[in-house]
């Protein structure tokens, strides 16, 4: 099929209010549009980690920064800001993948302001739901509305879009990665990641109470797989991670881990060094949180522990084919908590583990996949 160009300026705005995990979930709809439209999207996403993440990502041309969607207008310059990017696209095809509610109150207003056309939108509110449907899969059916300003213009793509996050690291970033690991004594050894922490983790005053958390895994049960996964591949290293504002809670985890080598650390990773980690680290385990996400759209074999939400809807997906193993969810549990040492030990040794060879020079990898040990 021919490539028919948006007869807009630029290519469709995305606008997508949602943390981290949501914000890489975005990745197919945005790949959709690019194809549709034939022109790269601009995204408008909560969070600074957009422009990270989407790096390197052709479908991506520009994010426009949005730290806040609340309080009074007047009081976020950054807001007003966002205002004026959106009116100086307002020729472009809107999608707006935002709950009802929030489109109510945050997401009209701006368009409003920005003298969007009301005929240049298009609303994932408006798409029928399909019950536990994946929501990648609910974003590329999202994907071929149009909004009615450009349905004699755009036709639907007939080409596939693969239904999973994929993506890549920039050269800058792998440089960073190269040198953070040389400063840290890591160069060349394999790397397995834990990412014990999610948002609701951490409250204003420190750690959330366990019983307030259905993603919290115990200290105990981190410290005796960060062992176990240093027992049985004793050249890696352990990294427990997590961002700056979970330092502490790192820090506890390393003092109940109680190491007597450097094999099991921590650390705080900027987005756009965890991504290039992931791009060559040997697996990961996480909480049902958005590294976990980052994890399967960079190809990182991954173990994840869900709480209180459905699998079928929230699991990471791989563009890459990697392994994605998902322990509790709905129905079968409602807590992380609920979930043995056991069984993610089991689940990690069962992965296909990943292996990475680095050129020297540009810092490329090249990937291979073996079977793990299950016994």
């Amino acid at each position: 099929m021919p490539t028919i160009h948006c007869p807009a300026e630029t290519g469709p705005v995305v606008i997508r209010f949602g943390r981290l995990g949501d914000t890489i979930l975005l990745q197919p709809l945005l790949r959709k549009l690019h194809m549709r439209f034939g022109r790269p999207c601009q995204l408008l996403a909560l969070g600074d980690w957009s422009p990270a993440l989407y790096s390197a990502e052709p479908e991506v041309a520009d994010c426009i920064p949005l730290n806040s969607q609340s309080g009074p207008l007047w009081m976020h310059p950054q807001r007003w800001r966002a205002v004026l990017a959106l009116r100086r696209l307002r020729g472009a095809p809107f999608y707006i993948s935002e709950p009802v509610e929030r489109t109510r109150t945050k997401v009209r207003p701006m368009l409003a302001l920005a003298g969007v056309p009301a005929d240049h939108c298009t609303f994932i509110e408006d798409i029928p739901l399909i019950e536990d449907e994946h929501w990648v899969d609910l974003l590329l059916r999202f994907g071929d509305t149009t909004p009615a300003a450009f349905r004699t213009s755009i036709a639907p793509t007939t080409s596939p879009v693969a239904a999973a996050p994929k993506m890549h690291v920039s050269a800058s970033e792998r440089a960073d990665r190269e040198a953070w690991l040389s400063t840290q004594g890591m160069t060349g050894r394999p790397l397995v990641l834990l990412q014990p922490a999610n948002k609701r983790t951490m409250r204003w005053s420190g750690i959330r109470a366990a019983e307030d958390d259905d993603k919290s895994w115990p200290a105990e049960r981190w410290a005796a797989l960060a062992r176990a996964i240093s027992n049985r591949l004793p050249q890696a290293q352990v990294l427990f991670c997590g961002s700056a504002a979970e330092r502490g809670y790192l820090d506890t985890l390393l003092a109940v881990t109680d190491a007597k080598s450097s094999r099991i650390d921590a650390a705080v990773l900027p987005i756009g060094r965890m991504k290039a980690l992931l791009e060559i680290a040997h697996s990961m385990v996480s909480v049902d949180t958005g590294p976990a996400h980052l994890a399967a759209a960079m190809g990182c074999p991954l173990v994840v522990l869900m709480g209180s939400r459905s699998p079928q809807v929230w699991t990471p997906r791989s563009g890459y084919g990697s392994d994605v193993v998902v322990l509790g969810g709905l129905p079968a549990i409602r807590r992380v908590d609920e979930i043995e040492t056991a069984q993610v030990v089991s689940a990690w040794r069962a992965l296909r583990w990943r292996t990475v060879a680095t050129a020297p020079e540009s810092g490329a990898v090249t990937i291979a996949y073996s079977a793990g040990c299950a016994g």
